[in-house]
């Protein structure tokens, strides 16, 4: 079972004494649970904390937020309770906006530079666009069946349905209607990460997210698609040991 800091964070492996944190923000219509086995794939040095989103799971009647921006506020506020070590954020799809953006408000308060950004299968902010997605529960199904994963198959759950596809549908018009806010960019590193079959971010997408921080920003591609961490875990762990523990995070 989960141990849970405040209403927002999750901590499925605890590890009081490791040396970083780092915090996992779901896509739309994610929950804390696509990251559960992370910790303990992890060396004992980093302790993952998942965010979890209002309207899913244990917070399913709870009220949503009305945009990225104020979901990031919401965030923000319940990370900041927990800087007691250097932390790094990853965001997947949708959670690579919010982190980026909780990321820009935090940066003044963390006790150390945040660690770094790991922005997954997502467009640089500024290069963000609507889709013009029809809402409907047909569209948003056909939409996520395009971009695979797990959570695909939840849909086909007539029950499952039921309960996943509203907040879906709030996900992604958030996601529809996301403009970024003008304001300094991050200076911690970023390593953006695409999946080599993902339609929806391409190398060009990542490497935009250079534009986001003073520090260096690196781009990797993962065999997969759009949730490519499903199917190839340790080659994610790896990539994510590489970024917090080497020499590059000599600060930590």
């Amino acid at each position: 079972m989960a141990s849970s800091w405040n209403t927002w964070l999750r901590v499925f492996t605890p590890r009081p004494r490791a040396r970083i944190r780092l915090v996992c923000f779901p896509h739309a219509g994610g929950a804390a649970s696509a990251f559960r086995d992370w910790g303990a794939l992890l060396p004992a040095a980093i302790e993952v904390a998942v965010v979890q989103y209002p309207g899913r799971q244990d917070r399913l009647g709870d009220t949503l937020p009305r945009d990225v921006a104020e979901l990031a506020a919401w965030t923000a506020a319940a990370v900041g309770e927990r800087l007691d070590r250097p932390t790094a954020f990853f965001g997947h799809s949708m959670g690579a906006t919010v982190a980026f953006e909780a990321a820009r408000l935090l940066q003044p308060r963390f006790p150390t530079p945040l660690v770094r950004l790991f922005a997954s299968a997502r467009k640089a902010p500024a290069h963000c666009r609507p889709n013009g997605l029809s809402l409907d529960d047909a569209t948003v199904k056909e939409f996520v069946r395009s971009l695979g994963g797990e959570g695909a198959a939840l849909l086909e759950n007539e029950e499952l349905s039921r309960l996943v596809l509203p907040v879906l549908r709030h996900d992604l018009g958030m996601v529809e209607s996301y403009r970024p806010v003008s304001g300094a960019p991050l200076t911690c590193p970023i390593t953006a990460i695409i999946g080599k079959d993902d339609p929806s971010v391409t190398q060009a997408d990542a490497e935009r997210w250079g534009a986001c921080t003073m520090a260096a920003c690196r781009v990797r591609q993962l065999d997969g698609g759009h949730f490519y961490f499903e199917k190839s875990p340790l080659d994610v762990m790896g990539l994510l040991v590489e970024g917090l523990l080497t020499t590059e995070a000599a600060h930590v």
